[in-house]
């Protein structure tokens, strides 16, 4: 499955390089199209495609307060500015020949890409934050100072040979950067989509992949020629794809405000509930309504665990996996009476022997929804014990599955944590004593291991869910 999710947008990225080499190779009949009006009129529905973006993603960006919406507003404003300019200075179209063309279509290239990668950087990064501090000005004085670049550009063409962009060595250079560039926008914006699989993610990883190509074609193709003629059209396509993104995100988040705030949240909780699938989200809004103790539970163990298994080095979709299997781990108490889940004093053998199946209820139900065997392995094996001891099915060591075995610490450690009806809640550092004491015996050590370096490192960790999620409350809010 991980291969086929690279593979795709891999093949959808380099099939149309491998088709112009074959085309500029001559391998493929490679004629001339001079037709300057056909080029005028596909650069503009790229223009006006790319305005439309940044409108869209712009108005949202200014709602949101969120500076990294803003940054994907200005790399589609400053495509739309720059290719608009290479469209009207088309040879032979109102111009003569010039090299005002050449030099927008580099910019164009160039600041899109540039935008781009700001809009993968972590919030807290200084440019970002330096940024944040001007976004009420941000987009429309870039908007602005772009425009006059431009007009002064289109009334003096002969101004760009100052800075030869499209002659080398800077077009060679811009090149290389380019591609950098794009390259490493496409892997952060991946890794973020194998983890929570946001349509619009992954069109921007098709959208920088495509930009990439469009640069390679640029500088090598011939003008007019047909191999010259495909970057116009991936540009078309980059246009395309991001506007199918925005739709479908705006399908599944309900807005397109909302669409676009889910791709840069960093409240912890949140980026969990908007990582929720329908299928899952009804089983923990189910949850929630049985016992609120349980929702709240629920998601400070999903907290707990995606941080232990950060620090322990998994990959995005392991992530997505810990995510899923987390939050429905005590899906099978939906099947427990309300008077023996919520028993305030000692559970009898035949109430324990109740409790200890929803493990066993909980698998049945969601390998009946189809959920896969990770996350299966994560709901029946969490009470699993390093020693053999635990329940359902007495595993030991390494033959409890990995991801059970750090939902295991997650899960007791909020257990100990948390204030209930019988009894007090122990303090973080009681916590981790008590896990400690249990290593090779209840726990993996590795994952307490992990756990305890976390809580470390950054308090917030486990602060966070402590303080803020403390009962069901919020989570049914968070599930409206």
């Amino acid at each position: 499955m991980k291969k086929i999710m690279i593979l795709i947008p891999f093949l959808a990225i380099i099939f149309p390089y491998v088709l112009f080499e074959l085309i500029h190779l001559e391998i493929i009949k490679n004629p001339a199209f001079v037709h300057p009006h056909g080029h005028f009129y596909i650069v503009s529905v790229v223009s006006i495609l790319a305005s439309g973006i940044a409108i869209l993603v712009g108005m949202a960006g200014s709602r949101l307060r969120n500076i990294k919406v803003s940054i994907l507003s200005l790399a589609f404003i400053s495509l739309s500015i720059m290719f608009s300019v290479h469209g009207l200075s088309t040879p032979s179209f109102i111009f003569g020949i010039t090299s005002l063309p050449g030099v927008a279509a580099q910019l164009s290239m160039l600041l899109v890409t540039v935008w781009l990668w700001f809009s993968s950087f972590s919030s807290n990064n200084k440019i970002i934050v330096f940024l944040a501090s001007r976004q009420k000005v941000l987009v429309p004085s870039w908007t602005i100072a772009l425009s006059i670049f431009c007009v002064i550009g289109l009334l003096n063409p002969g101004i760009v040979d100052i800075v030869p962009l499209n002659i080398n060595p800077l077009k060679n250079i811009i090149t290389v950067l380019i591609l950098l560039l794009n390259g490493v926008t496409i892997h952060r914006y991946f890794q973020s989509y194998r983890f929570t699989q946001f349509p619009l993610q992954l069109a921007i990883v098709y959208s920088s992949g495509w930009i990439m190509v469009s640069q390679m074609i640029m500088v090598r193709g011939l003008l007019w020629s047909l191999g010259w003629w495909i970057y116009h059209f991936l540009l078309l396509g980059s246009m395309v794809v991001m506007i199918i993104g925005l739709y479908k995100q705006y399908a599944v988040k309900g807005t397109v405000s909302e669409s676009l705030r889910s791709l840069f949240i960093t409240d912890p909780f949140e980026r969990i509930t908007n990582s929720i699938p329908s299928s899952i989200r009804a089983l923990v809004t189910a949850t929630e309504e049985k016992d609120s103790y349980t929702a709240g539970h629920t998601f400070r163990v999903t907290l707990y665990a995606l941080k232990l298994a950060e620090e322990m080095g998994l990959r995005p979709e392991e992530l997505r996996i810990i995510l899923q299997g987390s939050l429905l781990h005590d899906v099978g108490k939906i099947g427990i009476p309300d008077h023996i889940l919520n028993k305030p004093g000692k559970l009898t053998q035949e109430e324990r022997m109740l409790i200890e199946e929803h493990p066993i209820t909980g698998f049945n139900m969601c390998k009946g929804l189809g959920f896969l065997k990770e996350e299966l392995s994560i709901i029946r094996s969490h009470h699993e014990k390093w020693d053999g001891t635990g329940y359902p099915d007495r595993l030991f060591g390494e033959n409890i599955p990995l991801y059970a075995r750090i939902v295991a610490v997650a899960d007791v450690y909020d257990a100990l944590t948390s204030e209930r009806s019988y009894r007090k809640a122990w303090t973080h550092g009681k916590a981790m004593e008590f896990l400690k004491e249990n290593i090779g015996t209840h726990f993996d050590p590795a994952c307490v291991a992990a756990w305890e370096a976390v809580c470390i490192k950054d308090p917030f960790v486990y602060q966070y869910p402590s303080e803020f999620i403390k009962d069901g409350t919020i989570v049914k809010r968070a599930l409206a």
